[in-house]
């Protein structure tokens, strides 16, 4: 066909970088489409310990939640990578599969083929570990993960401190068991942050095979049927380019990997997802999937903030460096809470306690408790039909019957760690909560006041046989549309216990898989 692309992948995140590059390798043509311009724009994305820099720039999406009635009614900043990379080029680095666990009750539950035996493979091929290979380590791979890097003195402090406060040490989390205290493994080159973009696309952007399309915002698929009963067929996409000019681009196989509130956002405006919810909004329904733009869950966080006597160096490396994956109680079956330790005070913006503002010194650390299993689900949806309109954003923050408490517990599990010898000689005074802060009601209270998301969000376009699922989990095809597959953290039907990166990387190594006919599983 003239003037049609092969492949036309939207997005060029964690996702979209790996899915075009093995798409070169094996030989096709393919055409990414990116909202945001080369990374060079901005030279804080290369240093970790400056990300928190990057956030309200040009190169982020700067989405809020709606009101959260679980976070005292406050609306939570939501960060999203509108650059090269994605939003590989706005977080931490940080690198964490998740637990065996996640990846076994995903094939459990509806997603024949995703168990930790099938997904290890892919995530060995990713991996250049400076551990080296193993049975579950990949030493030669695109992406560097690197754990061995210069620490700040107050994050190998907090490991001991941990271990004096009955956590065990964990050499490596990323071997299907991550409970313990742990040294954070990092996607590094030569110190600065490497992202994918970095690691598969840049190296080969002058390809013959690749057309790279930068500040091109892509409003809305071309959906099109030959027939009264013909299944709608995604044709190509219409976008605005860089001069604010609409164009159309057409394509015999769209892969939408604009992530957890970006796929679901343009499926919706092309009227792929709850028919009366769309009419209501003035989008025409060519497909009716109820389940685009719900299941919508993320990672929380709440702050341990002390000050110190001593000063605590700024961070060579990374803002957080160390963390802790632990459970609020006995019985949850895998790590629910995963702290990060911050090398510096990490004030939550829009504290609400009365109105106040969360502020203090600006040295110091941070014990941020986590909470990485949440029970709230909430959803993405259009507030009109125009590409221009804006999006709500639930996250559903401690929406769950047990979220607020189990959230609580790891702000608990912090002040324990506070306190203990190995942190003595930094002199920490607890400032957050603070001393005032004591029974479960306050602690309860006080975590709605503070929490703030790891900006994990996933879930909006899940995979899965039943017949609600959005995405088949074995060809990642969007049901009852033909031509379009989407493939990134949306997909998700359960949030891991642990990051969402390296899972939404895998997810693409797979699906590149599907797309080019290579076996089930790498060698």
């Amino acid at each position: 066909m003239d003037n049609v692309v092969e492949h036309l992948v939207i997005g060029a995140g964690s996702a979209g970088a790996v899915i075009a590059r093995r798409l070169l390798d094996a030989g096709h043509r393919v055409t990414l489409v990116e909202a945001g311009e080369q990374d060079e724009v901005n030279p804080d994305i290369d240093h970790l310990p400056d990300a928190g820099k990057i956030w309200h720039s040009a190169q982020d999406w700067d989405y809020y939640s709606t009101p959260q009635t679980g976070a005292s009614g406050r609306r939570l900043h939501l960060p999203r990578g509108k650059v090269m990379g994605g939003s590989h080029s706005l977080n931490a680095c940080i690198w964490v599969r998740g637990e065996s666990y996640d990846y076994d009750q995903w094939a459990q539950n509806g997603c024949p083929g995703w168990e930790w035996d099938q997904v290890l493979p892919y995530f060995k091929r990713i991996e250049a570990f400076d551990g080296g290979a193993s049975d579950v380590r990949g030493g030669d791979g695109l992406l560097d993960v690197r754990a061995d890097f210069p620490r700040n003195p107050v994050q190998e402090d907090m490991v001991a401190a941990a271990v004096q406060a009955g956590f065990v040490l964990d050499e490596d989390y990323n071997d299907g068991h991550a409970e313990g205290v742990s040294r954070m493994q990092l996607n590094l080159r030569d110190g600065l942050r490497l992202s994918t973009w970095r690691a598969y696309l840049r190296p080969v952007q002058d390809h013959q095979n690749l057309t790279l399309i930068t500040g091109g915002r892509v409003l809305k698929l071309i959906v099109e049927a030959t027939g009264d009963d013909a299944t709608p067929m995604v044709r190509g996409v219409v976008y605005r380019d860089a001069d604010g000019n609409e164009r159309e681009l057409r394509s015999e196989s769209a892969i939408l990997c604009a992530g957890a509130l970006g796929s679901p956002e343009l499926l919706l405006r092309s009227g792929i997802g709850p028919a009366e919810e769309l009419r209501e909004v003035g989008v025409e329904p060519v497909a009716d999937l109820g389940q685009v733009g719900k299941n919508l869950h993320d990672h929380f966080l709440s702050p341990v903030i002390y000050s110190t006597e001593r000063p605590v160096p700024f961070p060579e490396t990374a803002a957080a460096e160390t963390h802790l994956f632990s459970r609020s109680s006995d019985d949850q079956p895998v790590c629910d809470l995963q702290p990060l330790f911050f090398n510096f005070p990490m004030y939550s913006q829009d504290y609400r306690e009365d109105g106040g503002v969360m502020e203090g010194p600006d040295n110091g650390f941070t014990l941020h408790a986590g909470l990485v299993q949440p029970e709230g689900r909430g959803s993405v949806t259009l507030t009109g039909a125009g590409a221009d309109d804006p999006i709500a954003v639930d996250v559903a923050a401690l929406a769950g019957p047990t979220d607020a408490q189990r959230l609580a517990v790891s702000v608990r599990q912090m002040r324990e760690i506070g306190k203990q010898e190995a942190l003595s000689s930094w002199g920490p005074t607890e400032i957050y909560p603070g001393p005032d802060v004591v029974t479960d009601d306050d602690l309860e209270q006080y975590v709605r006041d503070s929490v703030v998301t790891y900006h994990h969000q996933v879930g909006t376009c899940r995979m899965g046989t039943d017949a609600e699922a959005v995405v088949d989990p074995s060809t990642f095809a969007v049901r009852g549309v033909t031509g379009l597959r989407v493939a990134d953290a949306s997909i998700m039907p359960k949030i891991p216990a642990g990051n969402t990166n390296a899972p939404t990387i895998m997810i693409a190594e797979r699906c590149a898989d599907a797309l080019t006919g290579a076996a089930s599983q790498p060698a």
